[in-house]
């Protein structure tokens, strides 16, 4: 299997996941090097950037809010995915799995189309290697295991794109990037990375104020808001 790019024929997904599909083959993945380069004791793992249709919302992600357990990633909003196992035949596999075990879903409706170059997550030691599927026949999904999410939504491509829910995110160790905000829902750190990228790729992205600059917790307290949390 190809380290990353198409792994169906463009032509033979929908129009509006094409491009994705298609650009994937052309990103340097010496970029993604060189903006984290991996350790030598790095374990590999793989997310699930599964990409479905809405019949009135258009093209939507699937997104997983992880269980507040006090970890690295605890109580963020992720793409279902996770460590490695032996038994796996590389990263599709890998992926599938995991977000069989967090989400529920029925494998068998869902088509990998590409893969994205690894990056490296410091933080965590991983080596993810991002899976993007073409969610053909969707499935019910939930919270499988409350210890380790705590809900599963689709989010519409469209709301994530608006200019209105972007902005730069600012945490206290001093990492600062992108960030998305959905009412409920705060998604920064690698998953806004790769959703950000996907944006791209997609032919989605509208021009948005990157002068914008909030600090991590009072983009959380804004998105909770939004739901009558605080």
């Amino acid at each position: 299997m190809a380290d990353h790019g198409p792994l169906v024929d463009p032509a033979t997904t929908p129009a509006w996941l094409r491009s994705v599909v298609e650009a994937s083959g052309d990103l340097d993945p010496e970029m993604f090097r060189r903006i984290s380069p991996p350790t030598e004791d790095a374990r590999d793992a793989a997310v699930l950037i599964l990409l479905g249709e809405h019949e009135t919302r258009g093209p939507d992600v699937l997104l997983q809010l992880r269980a507040d357990r006090g970890g690295a990633h605890s109580g963020q909003v992720a793409f279902p995915g996770g460590s490695s196992e032996p038994e796996d035949d590389g990263p599709v596999e890998t992926a599938l799995r995991e977000a069989v075990e967090e989400t529920g879903l029925d494998p068998s409706g869902v088509r990998p189309v590409a893969l994205l170059p690894q990056l490296h997550i410091p933080v965590s030691g991983f080596h993810v290697t991002p899976v993007i599927a073409h969610w053909e026949k969707p499935s019910r999904v939930w919270a499988v295991d409350p210890a380790e999410s705590a809900a599963v939504a689709r989010a519409p491509i469209a709301d994530l794109a608006d200019p209105a829910n972007r902005f730069m995110c600012r945490h206290p160790s001093g990492f600062f990037g992108p960030a998305f905000a959905l009412p409920g829902m705060l998604v920064w750190g690698f998953t806004a990375a790769l959703m950000t990228l996907l944006i791209q790729l997609g032919g989605w992205e509208k021009p948005w104020d990157g002068s914008d600059i909030r600090d991590l917790d009072a983009a959380w307290r804004s998105v909770r808001q939004a739901v009558g949390e605080v």
